[in-house]
């Protein structure tokens, strides 16, 4: 017996009668066998149809394996055409073996920094770290007994913007240069611009050491502090030029009491950080996140 290819359809589109039936039965007509599906149709509530906040569209996730004779990114695309064009889809496909290419960038703060490097040498995250970019040279040594490329490239708070300009493009050329599928800002605290956040859209994930909308900016452990709080948490969502407003993939909370100061809020921050920014990347790498509008859903 042949040995099959796994690969994952995504695709989005209005929802409609046959989306389901039509990318199945197309699968099951050349030979291809579904191994998991997921969908979601957002739409509003029977008794709420003036809902703002559903945007009528159709989501859906299909891991399958195929024939060989099928066994191609291309074939597949050109398989899937006449359906993507009916439905006017937004369809992706994506071979279960490639391990996409991440570039992590990081600052003076590398809990998150070595989670990830830790979880992709492990084989717990289906990703091949390709470089690691920061603005201080304190974790060189870090990044080389991993046997990971470590580039560092300068830039001070408040640098000018030519300095912020010729930063930021020796970063689009490194990701360019190596081909970088996913930027993880793993605690990177410069803000990057509108244009490098255009460049980047959809395919940059940040870490907020807040449970958002709360407590945004640089300090938000000793927000918390001072306003008594009893949760603490972290967000992960895609960049977005709007500071720590982009959709939000995953978040969560740790619960903490009025014995804890400032430090000791931050140290538990820490790892609630790194928990919830490695599953929103491992769910992006495996293709499970699409964006819906501000919005994302993730089939988890």
């Amino acid at each position: 017996m042949s040995e099959r290819a796994e690969f994952i359809l995504t695709l989005s589109c209005r929802d409609r009668p046959g989306i389901v039936h039509a990318v199945a039965g197309l699968l099951y007509e050349v030979g291809c066998n579904i191994i998991d599906s997921q969908q979601f149709g957002d739409l509003p509530a029977a008794d709420d149809a003036q809902c703002l906040h559903a945007t009528g569209l159709f989501f859906m996730r299909v891991h399958f394996s195929a024939p060989a004779g099928l066994a191609d990114l291309g074939v597949l695309q050109t398989l899937f055409a006449p359906t993507r064009e009916r439905f006017e889809m937004e369809l992706r496909l994506h071979a279960l073996a490639d391990r996409p290419r991440v570039l992590l960038m990081v600052s003076r703060e590398g809990h998150c920094l070595n989670d990830l490097l830790f979880r992709s040498r492990s084989g717990q995250l289906h990703a091949e770290i390709a470089a690691i970019v920061s603005n201080h040279p304190d974790f060189g040594s870090l990044a080389a007994n991993y046997g990971v490329a470590f580039h560092h490239l300068p830039l001070a708070a408040g640098a000018p913007a030519e300095a912020k300009a010729a930063q930021e493009q020796a970063v689009r050329d490194l990701i360019e240069r190596e081909r970088i599928d996913l930027v993880v800002l793993a605690r990177y605290m410069q803000i990057l611009s509108p244009a490098l956040c255009g460049f980047l859209k959809g395919r940059a994930i940040n870490i907020h050491h807040s449970f958002l909308p709360s407590f945004k900016g640089a300090r938000p452990y000793l927000q918390a502090h001072d306003r008594g709080v009893k949760l603490i948490g972290a967000t992960a969502h895609y960049v977005t030029a709007d500071l720590d407003e982009g959709p939000i993939i995953e978040q969560d909370v740790a619960r903490v009491d009025h014995s804890l100061d400032a430090d000791d809020l931050a140290a538990v921050g820490r790892d609630v950080e790194s928990v919830v920014l490695a599953r929103a990347v491992r769910w992006h790498v495996e293709h499970r996140v699409l964006m819906n509008g501000p919005k994302t859903v993730v089939f988890r």
